[in-house]
C-alpha cells in the first residue's frame, strides 16, 4: 500500500522540483544581471552574435567597479585607523601627564607617588587656564577682568563691603597674598642665571612698578608683575600663577533638622499695622509649611500694645499656634535691649535663635538655611538679605504696584544686596550668651548688631556669611531721630539714601524736567514735518 502511495506520489513530486528549478533560474537571471549607472541594461537576445561578449565585457566592467570600490574602502579604513590610534596615544600621554582631579589621591602610604601626582595635576592648572595664550569667549560678559596694585593700593573692581574702588589690602588674606607675591617675584628676579659674568642688579621691593592678577575659580590665580629695569625706559616683568588644587572630599554626613526649633525674636516698639503685615508673613511661612518655630515679641512701652496683643492672639487662635512669648518692657526702644532680653527669656533646651525685624519677610526655605549653616560652638549664621526699593518709584509708571509677593524678585532694578547690614542673624542661644550678648549701652537705633558681629569675629566661632534668597527686606520710610549720636545718624542717612532707588531710577528723577522737555520738543518738530 505504502509502495502504491509513493509511486503515485513521485511524478508530482519531479514535477513539482522542475517548476522550482525554472522558477530559481528565472530569479537568478534577473538579479545578478549588470545595472548601468543609471538604468537597468537590457539583457541581451539569445540568438545574438554578441550575446557572449556583451556579457563578458558587463562582468569585466563589474569586477572593475567592484575591485576600485574595495580599494577605496581599504584605504579610508586604513586612514581611520590611523587617525584613530594616533588619538588614543595622544590621549594616554596627556592623561599620563596631567592626572584628572579625580585621579588624585593623597595615598600616605606612597607619598612620592601622590607627590608627583599633584605637581603633575598643578603644572596642567597653568595649561588650562588663559596665561600661555587667550581663549574665544562667547560675550563680553564671559571675560574674567584683572585687578591692578600698587605697593600701597589695590584698584579694585568688586569693591566689597567699602565700597572703595582703591583702597588699601585691608583684608589680611587680600594683604598677605600680594606681600607673598611680590616678595616672590623679588627672589626670582635675584635668583643668579648663571650666564651673565656682570654684577647683577639686586632688585627690592622699592624696584615694584605695579601688578594685575586675576582669578579663575576653577584653575588659579594669574599674577603680572612690573619692575624697574637696570635702564630708563626698561623693564622686568615676570609671570607668576597659583594653581588651585583638586576638588578634596572633606566630609559626608546626615543632617537631621526635625526637632531644629527656631525661636524668632522680635524687637517692637508701635507699628502695628507692620505687625499686621509681619504676622500675615510669619503664618505662612512659619506656622502652615515650617511648622518647627516659636516667636517672641519684646514690646516697648503701651502705645498700642494692646493691637498688637491682638493681632498676637487672633493668630494663636486661627491658627492653633500657641508657641508665642510676649514680653512688655517699659522702657525706651532699644533693639538690642530687646533681642538681648528675648533670648536670656528662653528656658528650654538650646535653640536656634533668629534675630529678625518688623518688616523683615521670609521663606520656608531660608528657616532650613539658618538650621544648616549654625551648629553650637562653631558656627553662627550672618546672612545678606535683599533690601527692597521704593515700590513708589519703581512701579511709577506702572497702572498699580504689583502685590507684596510679586515684587520680591531679586534684580538689580528691584533692589540690593543689604551687605552693610548685620542686624538679621541665626545662632544658637548657647553661643550668645558664651559671646556675652549685646551691648546694653547702645540705646535707639543701630551699632549694636555690627558690635555682636565683631564680638563673633573675634571669638573661634566660624561665621557664615553669605547672599540668601529667601530673606527679604521690605521697603519702608526711614525716620532718622534728633535724638540720634552724630554717627548713628550718620548711618541712618545713608541707610535711607540706599533704600529708595537704584542709581539710574534716581538719575531719571532728577532729569525728569530735562526728560519731559526733550520730549515735549519731539511732539513739537514732528507737528512741524
Amino acid at each position: 500500500m505504502l509502495r502504491r502511495g509513493f509511486i503515485l506520489f513521485l511524478p508530482r513530486l519531479v514535477g513539482l522540483l522542475v517548476v522550482a528549478c525554472c522558477s530559481m533560474s528565472i530569479v537568478y537571471m534577473l538579479a545578478c544581471t549588470p545595472k548601468g549607472d543609471n538604468q537597468q541594461l537590457a539583457l541581451p537576445r539569445v540568438h545574438s552574435l554578441t550575446a557572449k561578449e556583451g556579457y563578458e565585457s558587463i562582468l569585466q566592467e563589474r569586477e572593475e567597479q567592484h575591485r576600485n570600490y574595495i580599494i577605496s574602502l581599504k584605504k579610508q579604513i586604513a586612514q581611520l585607523k590611523a587617525e584613530l590610534q594616533g588619538r588614543t596615544e595622544q590621549l594616554k600621554n596627556m592623561q599620563n601627564q596631567y592626572p584628572d582631579s579625580s585621579d588624585i589621591r593623597l595615598d600616605h602610604s606612597k607619598p612620592e607617588k601622590a607627590q608627583v601626582n599633584l605637581l603633575a595635576f598643578l603644572r596642567s592648572q597653568v595649561d588650562k587656564a588663559e596665561v600661555h595664550s587667550g581663549v574665544k569667549l562667547s560675550t563680553e560678559y564671559a571675560a574674567v577682568p584683572f585687578e591692578s596694585f600698587t605697593l600701597q593700593k589695590v584698584y579694585q573692581l568688586e569693591t566689597g563691603l567699602t565700597r572703595h574702588p582703591e583702597e588699601k589690602p585691608v583684608r589680611k588674606d587680600k594683604r598677605d597674598e600680594l606681600i607673598e607675591v611680590i616678595e616672590l617675584a623679588v627672589g626670582s628676579l635675584n635668583k643668579p642665571d648663571g650666564v651673565s659674568k656682570a654684577k647683577p642688579h639686586v632688585y627690592t621691593a622699592s624696584d615694584f612698578v605695579e601688578g594685575i592678577y586675576r582669578t579663575e575659580k576653577n584653575k588659579g590665580t594669574l599674577y603680572e608683575l612690573t619692575f624697574k629695569g637696570d635702564a630708563k625706559h626698561q623693564f622686568k616683568k615676570i609671570v607668576l600663577f597659583r594653581p588651585f588644587g583638586p576638588v578634596m572630599k572633606v566630609k559626608n554626613e546626615n543632617v537631621n533638622m526635625a526637632d531644629t526649633l527656631i525661636n524668632v525674636i522680635v524687637p517692637l516698639a508701635k507699628r502695628a499695622s507692620k505687625f499686621r503685615q509681619f504676622m500675615q508673613n510669619f503664618r505662612e511661612m512659619g506656622i502652615q509649611q515650617d511648622g518647627r518655630i516659636h516667636l517672641t515679641v519684646v514690646y516697648f512701652g503701651k502705645e498700642q500694645m494692646n493691637e498688637v496683643k491682638s493681632i498676637l492672639e487672633n493668630t494663636s487662635r486661627s491658627a492653633n499656634f500657641k508657641n508665642f512669648t510676649f514680653i512688655q518692657l517699659n522702657e525706651e526702644f532699644s533693639r538690642g535691649k530687646g533681642l538681648d532680653v528675648g533670648a536670656r527669656f528662653w528656658k528650654g533646651n538650646n535653640v536656634v535663635l533668629f534675630f529678625c525685624d518688623v518688616d523683615i519677610y521670609f521663606t520656608a526655605e531660608f528657616l532650613n538655611s539658618c538650621r544648616l549653616n549654625t551648629q553650637p560652638g562653631k558656627k553662627v549664621f550672618y546672612p545678606v538679605l535683599f533690601s527692597q526699593y521704593n515700590p513708589s518709584i519703581i512701579y511709577g509708571h506702572h497702572d498699580s504696584i504689583p502685590s507684596l509677593e510679586q515684587q520680591l524678585i531679586i534684580k538689580k532694578e528691584t533692589g540690593f544686596w543689604r551687605d552693610f547690614g548685620f542686624g538679621m542673624t541665626c545662632q544658637y542661644r548657647s553661643d550668645f550668651i558664651n559671646i556675652g550678648g549685646f551691648d546694653l549701652d547702645i540705646k535707639g537705633w543701630g551699632g549694636e548688631d555690627v558690635h555682636l558681629y565683631r564680638k563673633y569675629l573675634h571669638s573661634n566661632l566660624m561665621v557664615i556669611r553669605t547672599p540668601v534668597r529667601g530673606l527679604f527686606h521690605l521697603w519702608h520710610e526711614k525716620q532718622c531721630l534728633d535724638e540720634l549720636t552724630p554717627e548713628q545718624y550718620k548711618m541712618c542717612m545713608q541707610s535711607k539714601a540706599m533704600n529708595e532707588a537704584s542709581h539710574g531710577q534716581l538719575g531719571m528723577l532728577i532729569f525728569k524736567q530735562e526728560i519731559e522737555t526733550h520730549l515735549q520738543r519731539q511732539k513739537l518738530s514732528s507737528k512741524n514735518t
